[in-house]
């Protein structure tokens, strides 16, 4: 894991100096972050770097996973996609395992913290379970703009006992919800090893061990084999880029353990793809392989994000930093991200005309390819880096500790 002083000539000394200073008055200070998975997703791949960083500027973090049954994660799934819109049966039984799941870790999940931050829906009853002798955060990493009302008028239960809000972008905030807000938007590590500069020979040899091949140029998605990332949808764009341009789509994505959707949607995509697969026209991987999403960000020569809903995705910074042209969906918080024309372009999800002439046109057009890369890496080293997050959180504990 890397150290402060590692980030340096990244970010700065002022940046460095910053993070200690604001951590100061929390010398000592215990701050507990809980999740749902310890692998798969931007979540856990922020704390993966975020919390030794915490700990390094003299925070004592801690981070823990929530346990839970194949048949909890079923029904957190489902209120994942209810969150962002989706309807739902709500039912008792529901509503039952969800509750008996939270109480169930809490009775051997021991909190002995200064502060508490719990991400997204699945660990939210935790807070019914503990003599809450500290304050309780809780961070919504997902798009809460327009959530199914009966799932969000149970969820809100929970919710009311928090002392405060994270969200990463100021349109989910919910006027139905008397709660403080706090916008922290989320961000990459840059030494980690999806981000950091790797040789090309690493480069070349990962590729050829997933059996991507280098006679022609391709374009990618990196994104969970989920249905509000649109791999079908990025498979109807390819079809139309590939009269015009003769290259290759390479979808990659992990299965995270706490989405048991993912084999069926990674499934329908590769009946989507047909004999494109056969050929190679099209590559579907999945693999929990940094090194691979690193290389594969590094040479492929657009990069795509045609998300229906996006709380942030964080996959687009990860693009960005590489210096690469992105093409993707005018949602959520990846507009923070893309400015269009300058840093990639932004197109609405359903647009597949839209879509393919923008690919083609970064295709056939290195010099503008290479000018979105450059503005794009710059934007994202002063905006989303994990330092500057570091950075938010401490200042966050400091106030509610305070």
């Amino acid at each position: 894991m890397a150290t402060l002083e590692e980030y340096r000539s990244i970010v700065g000394d002022e940046v460095i100096a910053e993070i200690y200073r604001t951590a100061r008055p929390l010398y000592g200070k215990r701050v507990l972050h809980i999740n749902s998975t310890y692998y798969g997703g931007g979540v856990a791949e922020m704390l993966y770097s975020l919390v030794p960083l915490l700990n390094a500027a003299g925070v004592e973090a801690d981070w823990r996973t929530l346990r839970g049954t194949p048949e909890f994660f079923a029904i957190t799934k489902k209120f994942h996609n209810a969150i962002q819109g989706e309807s739902i049966h709500m039912t008792d039984i529901k509503a039952e395992l969800y509750v008996e799941n939270n109480r169930d870790f809490a009775a051997y999940c021991k909190i002995d913290a200064d502060c508490v931050m719990i991400h997204d829906p699945q660990p939210l009853p935790l807070i019914r379970f503990y003599r809450k002798s500290q304050p309780w955060l809780w961070r919504c990493h997902v798009d809460m703009s327009h959530p199914n009302e009966a799932l969000w008028d149970f969820l809100k239960g929970f919710i009311l006992a928090y002392d405060s809000i994270i969200v990463s972008d100021e349109q989910y905030v919910r006027k139905d919800l008397p709660v403080t807000y706090k916008i922290i938007e989320p961000a990459i590590d840059p030494l980690s090893s999806k981000n950091k500069d790797i040789p090309e020979d690493l480069i070349q040899r990962t590729l050829a061990k997933y059996g991507v091949p280098d006679d022609k140029p391709f374009i990618t998605q990196i994104s969970r084999f989920d249905k509000w990332k649109d791999p079908a949808g990025v498979i109807e764009v390819f079809k139309h880029v590939r009269k015009e341009v003769d290259c290759r789509l390479v979808l990659c994505g992990s299965m995270a353990t706490d989405d048991p959707e993912g084999w069926d949607l990674f499934e329908r995509t590769r009946l989507s793809a047909g004999s494109m697969i056969d050929n190679k026209e099209v590559i579907l991987i999945t693999a929990e392989d940094n090194i691979l999403v690193n290389a594969l960000q590094r040479m492929a020569r657009v990069i795509l994000q045609k998300s229906s809903r996006e709380g942030f995705g964080l996959t687009v910074t990860e693009a960005l930093w590489k210096a690469k042209p992105v093409v993707a969906s005018n949602v959520g918080g990846i507009p923070r991200q893309i400015i269009d024309n300058s840093t990639g372009y932004l197109v609405e999800p359903g647009d597949t005309t839209g879509w393919s002439e923008r690919i083609c046109y970064l295709m056939k057009h290195e010099r503008t390819a290479r000018a979105f890369g450059e503005v794009g890496k710059e934007h994202v080293r002063k905006n989303y880096l994990i330092t500057r997050h570091a950075i938010d959180d401490l200042r966050l504990f400091s106030k509610m500790l305070a």
